[in-house]
């Protein structure tokens, strides 16, 4: 049995329009033309594969055993199609991304335009929320990836079955304190700072951060107002009101004329990693993405936030 693969497409287009009159209607062709190519069908094969009747034509049992073949064959040269495009297009999708402010506004947002003409098929959309939230959007499915912050204080954590954390970027905790404060004192002491601590919101990394320096310097800290975004934190700084620990990327741009933030041994480290979902039919657009941000944390440059602060 030799069978012409172009004829199958008339097969095909009989069975999902109901008739020969239809099919031809949407192949363009005329009736004739579509019942002559299933009469060669039909003798390639050997088997009746349509009845005329006076309401159309209708597909005999093999007739439809042909038709589904038919349609696994266009099946599968669409998903080879596919594929060739993608190959030649890159990777096809929408990746939802969700990170913390400094995250987004220091390396993320600032690399989209470079990730767009790499990668034209790839649309990645960020979410902007409390990581307690995200990680709730995580686990739901609602997001593909999450940017997650961590104070090298913390106790490791037990993930999730089936979620993994890749390690970003470790960046040094500064102690953020008024112009004045600097001036009146030739070293700082951290067991005896001039001010009080800012209060952070509790579930933030710098809260931890907090805690963990101020109890161990200190013991029992006092802490004045609370505050959950960092230029808020900044400004109460740059008030007199108190001190505070920022991490190195959220002071990434900003002008430190009012305030002083500065390294000091003891302070630790904040740690950001990426925690997403990995199993065997993750997509290629997702995988990615990963890779897209893992490159643009590890070529992350603070040397400009240095001049900055010095200017």
């Amino acid at each position: 049995m030799r069978i012409e693969p172009q004829r199958l497409k008339y097969l095909l287009a009989v069975a999902r329009a109901g008739g020969v009159l239809a099919a031809a209607d949407e192949m363009h062709v005329t009736p004739s033309a579509v019942s002559q190519q299933l009469s060669r069908l039909e003798q390639e094969i050997g088997r009746q594969l349509v009845v005329r009747t006076p309401q159309g034509a209708v597909l005999t049992a093999d007739g439809l055993a042909v038709a589904q073949a038919a349609e696994d064959i266009e099946r599968t040269l669409n998903l080879v199609a596919s594929r060739l495009e993608e190959d030649e297009a890159g990777p096809t999708g929408t990746v939802r991304v969700g990170a913390f402010q400094s995250f987004l506004r220091a390396i993320l947002i600032p690399s989209l335009d470079d990730w767009r003409a790499s990668y034209p098929g790839l649309r990645l959309e960020l979410v902007e929320d409390d990581p307690a939230d995200l990680m709730k959007s995580l686990r739901a499915g609602e997001i593909d990836m999450l940017v997650y912050e961590l104070d090298t204080g913390d106790a490791p954590q037990k993930l999730p079955a089936g979620m993994t954390e890749t390690p970003l970027l470790d960046e040094p905790w500064k102690l953020v304190m008024p112009k004045s404060v600097l001036a009146a004192n030739d070293a700082m002491d951290l067991a005896a700072l001039p001010l009080p601590w800012l209060g952070v919101d509790a579930a933030s990394a710098s809260a931890k951060a907090i805690r963990r320096v101020s109890r161990a310097f200190a013991g029992n800290p006092s802490f004045v107002h609370y505050y959950s975004e960092t230029q808020t934190g900044l400004a109460l700084v740059a008030a007199g009101e108190g001190v505070t620990m920022v991490p190195s990327l959220a002071l990434h741009g900003l002008s430190q004329s009012d305030f002083d933030a500065l390294e000091i041994p003891g302070l630790g480290m904040r740690r950001i990693v990426l925690r997403r979902y990995e199993r065997r039919r993750t997509p290629e657009v997702v995988d990615v993405a990963a890779s897209l941000i893992r490159e643009a944390a590890a070529a992350f440059d603070f040397a400009g936030d240095n001049e900055l602060a010095s200017a």
